[in-house]
């Protein structure tokens, strides 16, 4: 034993031999290991903070914020790149395009489906994206370049609902002209008599109108021979008093 070893105390020397036998055990290293579950990179701070969108008043008041604000403002915000590998659940998942894809021309020069190479016959779609970010709903109008096959998986379930939509409308098309045709008819029975009613009146009021005239010219006609018979009366009298 050496002179250190002399000079500890029992608890000391405890300690110390313990410590010995525990660095020299097997698989007694792995104690000495750093816990790293709570490790995170640069990329897992960015997937945690990023937003699809950011608002020009929004603050990036963390530093976290502001490594993710940083990252989004490095992204091509012109077209977007879409998964269609759910497109039958109507599932789209659509994010920007990094620098390497510009490059290259995907999402533009390229469908812009992720898996899909395609450069012929491209259209631009405006998707009306509506997601889910901390636990809001949001929407955002985006852009879209996709070949003939992957376009009508992108409207495969908005082709369906349009078809419907279509027959749907000829139906109310359809009641509505019979309902139209159905009141034609009514009105049609309805007005005859009423119109042979109103004419009935508008006689009416001619007879009575004539027979006004009639007896306003009788009136006249009568008061001239009533002071024509009293002039040839006074001319009379008149006579006579110059006789006598």
């Amino acid at each position: 034993m050496s002179a250190r070893l002399r000079n500890l105390n029992p608890f000391e020397l405890h300690k110390y031999l313990v410590n010995v036998y525990c660095l020299n055990a097997k698989g007694s290293s792995a104690l000495l290991k750093r816990d790293t579950s709570r490790d995170r990179t640069d990329l897992d701070v960015i997937r945690e903070n990023h937003k699809f969108l950011w608002e020009d008043d929004e603050v990036a008041d963390t530093w976290e914020k502001q490594l993710a604000k940083k990252y989004y403002d490095k992204l091509f915000k012109e077209y977007c790149i879409c998964d269609l590998s759910r497109y039958k659940e109507n599932k789209v998942a659509l994010r920007w395009r990094v620098e390497r894809e510009v490059v290259l021309g995907k999402g533009q020069f390229q469908c812009g489906e992720k898996t899909c190479h395609n450069d012929r016959d491209l259209k631009s779609w405006e998707v009306n994206f509506a997601y889910l970010e901390d636990n809001e709903k949001k929407n955002a109008l985006v852009k879209l370049r996709l070949c003939p096959e992957c376009s009508n998986k992108l409207n495969y379930k908005s082709k369906k609902r349009e078809i419907k939509r279509i027959k749907k409308n000829q139906k109310k098309k359809r009641q509505r002209t019979d309902k139209y045709e159905d009141d034609s008819e009514n009105e049609e029975d309805e007005t005859g008599p009423s119109e042979s009613v109103a004419e009935e009146p508008s006689t009416s009021a001619q007879t009575a109108e004539e027979i006004d005239n009639i007896e306003d010219s009788l009136w006249k006609k009568g008061i001239q021979e009533v002071e024509e018979k009293t002039r040839e009366e006074e001319f009379e009298d008149y006579l006579t008093d110059l006789l006598l």
